[in-house]
């Protein structure tokens, strides 16, 4: 019996081996063999991430968190996807590459960790990118640590009380403060190669909700204070659309005002924050959104 403490919610349960065996699932709903909905080139990530070629990226089905307006809601909640083996997921990285991918990006990974970490035995010839929810815990951190060059995770809130009334996320941001500090003192200082593409390094995202300013503002505060120029990336985010069970709780079942946007922008060029990325307005549209048909998986 192996018990599942990979994630912050710490199930504590022996999640079967895959979806089709009797046991419990606990909060990511998935047994251990890896679902992947979809895997190919995505043009639409940091552009140091995407490049020229595009970043390869395999989005992993279920997560440690539930966010209500979730943009990939079909296979984060739905668990939408189809299981495969390791061996698959390793010859996925080698298609994907073999594309031109400027790095293998696993995005929602954490709930499948000991599927990853086997199939990074062996290290590959491009940058992995850890695409995450940031909600991790210290000894999955430290279990990735030399696997993972790139880390890419949300900072999503710094009101708990959104975290737990969202994302079911208690103490959601003393939990990613401390993943976060921990990610960047594994691969330090982010780097670019001479085409302007990451090798290794931190990218913090945040992605702006509707009439929660102060969250964001809190959120900025903290990675203006804890780092300094030159050390991480930060990525604000434009790309809020309701998804999901967002209708279900009218305050953030709007895109942003412009109003909103500018405000919180304004507030982050005035910050001490000098390196990243500030998304445009029309970034907020469904045609953004990934078609988790299994294409390539």
């Amino acid at each position: 019996m192996s018990l599942c403490y990979v994630c912050p919610h710490r199930c504590g349960v022996d999640r079967p081996e895959n979806m089709h065996a009797q046991g419990t699932f606990g909060s990511c709903h998935c047994g251990m063999a890896p679902i992947v909905a979809r895997a190919g080139l995505h043009m639409w990530e940091e552009p140091c991430i995407s490049g020229s070629r595009g970043s390869g990226t395999v989005f992993f089905s279920g997560c440690t968190l539930h966010c209500v307006f979730c943009q990939n809601y079909a296979i984060s909640c739905q668990e939408q996807g189809k299981e495969i083996t390791i061996e698959r997921l390793q010859q996925i990285y080698q298609e994907l590459i073999a594309k031109g991918a400027h790095n293998i990006n696993l995005v929602t990974p954490t709930h499948f960790t000991e599927a990853v970490l086997k199939s990074l035995a062996r290290s590959l010839s491009v940058p992995i990118v850890y695409n995450t929810s940031g909600f991790e815990t210290l000894d999955t951190l430290h279990r990735l640590k030399n696997k993972v060059q790139i880390y890419l995770p949300d900072l999503k809130y710094s009101d708990n009380k959104l975290a737990i009334k969202y994302s079911n996320a208690p103490e959601y941001f003393r939990i990613a403060k401390a993943a976060i500090s921990e990610m960047y003192k594994q691969v330090g200082n982010y780097k670019l190669d001479n085409n302007g593409i990451m090798t290794s390094g931190v990218i913090i995202r945040h992605l702006i909700l509707p009439g929660q300013l102060d969250n964001s503002k809190a959120v900025i505060d903290w990675v203006a204070k804890t780092f300094k120029p030159g050390q991480v990336m930060f990525s604000l985010m434009h790309q809020y659309i309701p998804c999901g069970k967002a209708s279900a709780y009218p305050e953030i079942n709007r895109k942003l005002t412009p109003a909103e946007y500018q405000e919180i922008e304004s507030y982050l060029f005035a910050s001490s924050i000098e390196d990243g990325f500030v998304q445009e307005e029309d970034a907020a549209d469904i045609t953004f959104i990934p078609v988790f048909d299994g294409e390539g998986v």
